[in-house]
């Protein structure tokens, strides 16, 4: 099978942001917003992927792109360190939410809710392994390389290729993030939520602890 346009038609119309995969991060941090927490807090069309505790006193959710290299910087040098200080000891809930910028992001989105399959620690090692192969998949012709990835991970080529063609994960994935642009006002990658407070663009694990930390103090 070859990811096409044709395959992927719906992705096209992902919110007029398949042009926008390489914007420069924004940085702008502590935005004013008019959303409410009830608004952040809406799970994906497909369900959360999360870790962490439910009841934690932050929770961080972020819109991420799996062709972004931005994204892929912050999963591979700055997530590590929030999990390990926040996530693990309880304090902090991260959520993961899909938001791809192109047709191959898509791809990489659906492949990792297949190979998960509602399992989020899995899904976050998938997600985790496609941002530290980013260079070998997100590609002109990424089929092959993408099928090798899949592989790594333990999905079949048949499993593969039902993935890629299952056109309601594919709305799903669309559906939720029609919602991120109309109500969230989400048009870049990555973009994070820290419980109410707006974070845009790659951002150090410094300045989500001065974020963070008057959060579990308050």
């Amino acid at each position: 099978m070859t990811i096409t346009r044709r395959t992927f038609n719906a992705t096209l119309a992902f919110a007029g942001l398949a042009t926008a995969a390489g914007l420069t991060p924004l940085r702008l941090i502590g935005e004013a917003l008019a959303q409410t927490a009830a608004e952040i807090a809406r799970p994906s069309s497909l369900g959360d992927m999360a870790l962490g505790d439910p009841k934690a006193a932050v929770t961080i959710v972020e819109y991420a792109s799996m062709t972004c290299p931005h994204c892929a910087t912050f999963t591979k040098e700055v997530f590590p360190k929030i999990k390990e200080t926040y996530v693990d000891s309880g304090k902090v809930r991260f959520i993961f939410r899909e938001f791809p910028l192109d047709l191959t992001a898509a791809a990489g989105s659906m492949l990792a809710r297949c190979i998960a399959d509602g399992n989020a620690d899995k899904y976050f090692a998938v997600v985790d392994l496609l941002f530290r192969q980013q260079d070998i998949w997100a590609v002109q012709n990424p089929t092959a390389p993408l099928k090798r990835v899949a592989r790594q991970a333990g999905m079949g080529e048949q499993q593969f290729e039902t993935c890629l063609k299952d056109q309601k994960l594919l709305d799903a994935i669309k559906e939720s993030q029609d919602y991120a642009v109309k109500t969230l006002k989400i048009n870049s990658t990555p973009t994070f939520f820290v419980n109410e407070t707006l974070v845009r663009g790659e951002t150090s694990f410094e300045a989500f602890q001065k974020i963070i930390d008057p959060m579990l103090k308050g």
